[in-house]
């Protein structure tokens, strides 16, 4: 078996979506749009001067779900409904991170692939900075 395929980037449902794996990524699309939704919190970040595949990082917290095989199993629902073609939907030159919500668990799957779907395609609602009143 080649590695070929072992890499993210592939054309096509069924191709392994780009990951992100660096802290500073996450961080990043942390500062970016927001799109929320019944099952996860959609971060987007449009990288400057990248037209690479988009990439994907999945966060499921302790206070989501204490146990780590329901994370787990978390995790794994929401990289296989990309891997299925609901990553096709996302734009060239994106970063987009999935904080999920304990409602994956139980979502039927098909539910979970047209959520994703119609979450990429949204326009993300951008981070305003909150409207502090000067200290005096």
């Amino acid at each position: 078996m080649s590695g070929a395929g072992r890499k993210g980037g592939g054309e096509g449902a069924g191709a392994r979506p780009a990951r992100l794996t660096r802290r500073a990524d996450f961080l990043a699309a942390q500062k970016g749009g927001r799109r929320r939704s019944r099952y996860f919190t959609l971060q987007v970040r449009e990288r400057p001067d990248d037209e690479g595949p988009p990439r994907f990082g999945l966060t499921v917290t302790k206070k989501t779900e204490p146990l780590a095989v329901r994370r787990n199993r978390i995790r794994r629902r929401l990289r296989e409904a990309l891997r299925q073609g609901a990553a096709l939907s996302a734009r060239p030159g994106c970063d987009y991170v999935f904080v999920a919500r304990l409602e994956a668990l139980s979502a039927p799957f098909s539910e979970l692939e047209r959520t994703i779907v119609a979450a990429l395609a949204e326009k993300p609602a951008q981070r305003s900075r909150k409207d502090r009143p000067f200290a005096q």
